[in-house]
């Protein structure tokens, strides 16, 4: 893995799970960092996390912010380039899960789901795209193995995560002719808070993660670890520099599996 020394990179959804994995990694490879999150005391503790690595003060800008807000998301972009100059890398990976099926689900969660997993997405990426191809920078968007296979119970989210990988096709044939590579990872299931900030219990958690042994073909669920390297190399110019246009499966061999 090549070093980020003298990268920038914008990660939202940065105070906890993948984002702050992701965090955590780019520091570690001489990246600095505009970190996006609602909890300003949890992304001390992952800017503290990143200091160990041996990044600086400087090297990290802390930025609170609500990504299903476009006055949040300007005042982020304009912070970022005040501070740093100029952006290499946007990692979109701020995003909810909130069950429920097509009859039993509410247009509440729909539309709250497509705000904060596709609008904020597509918004970001509108805003940094002027920046990118001064750098000829990149984007890796965090989608999901149910952006590609179909679930049920949770139709809001899956149809947000084939939106972004659509997205993520779209933008990287749009921004090709400026060298500027945009790619998605699709995490099957991770260890993180995700499902239980949803409303599952910790009881259900742990089913649910000990049947996620017989969903995927490695037998287990994946670590934030473990997506982060997929988003560092997507997101390297020496590892992933003929890549773009990419949605690549980070889900333990669940995406090719089927029922018998």
């Amino acid at each position: 893995m090549a070093t980020f020394t003298g990268k920038v990179a914008l990660i939202t959804g940065a105070s906890s799970g993948i984002g702050a994995g992701t965090a955590i990694l780019f520091a570690s490879l001489k990246c600095k960092l505009g970190l996006v999150g609602r909890n300003s005391q949890n992304l001390d503790k992952i800017i503290a996390d990143c200091k160990e690595t041996g990044a600086k003060d400087g090297d990290i800008l802390k930025l609170i912010g609500d990504v299903s807000k476009e006055e949040d998301l300007k005042r982020i972009v304009d912070a970022t380039i005040n501070h740093f100059g100029k952006l290499d890398i946007l990692v979109n990976n701020a995003g909810i899960l909130q069950p429920g099926t097509i009859e039993s689900g509410s247009l509440q969660v729909f539309d709250d789901t497509m705000q904060v997993n596709v609008r904020s997405v597509y918004l970001l990426s509108h805003l940094v795209i002027p920046h990118l191809k001064k750098t000829k920078g990149n984007i890796v968007n965090v989608s999901s193995i149910a952006g590609l296979r179909s679930f049920p119970g949770i139709a809001a989210y899956a149809m947000s995560k084939a939106a972004v990988d659509q997205l993520t096709r779209c933008a990287a044939l749009e921004l090709a002719s400026y060298g500027v590579r945009v790619n998605a990872v699709n995490p099957g299931v991770i260890v993180t808070e995700v499902h239980k900030r949803g409303g599952m219990s910790e009881e259900d958690y742990a089913k649910f993660l000990e049947h996620s042994k017989e969903t995927h073909a490695l037998g287990r669920p994946g670590t934030v670890e473990e997506v982060a390297q997929s988003i560092a190399f997507l997101a390297s110019d020496k590892t992933a520099s003929f890549i773009t246009g990419e949605t690549l499966r980070v889900d333990g061999g669940r995406g090719v599996m089927c029922p018998r």
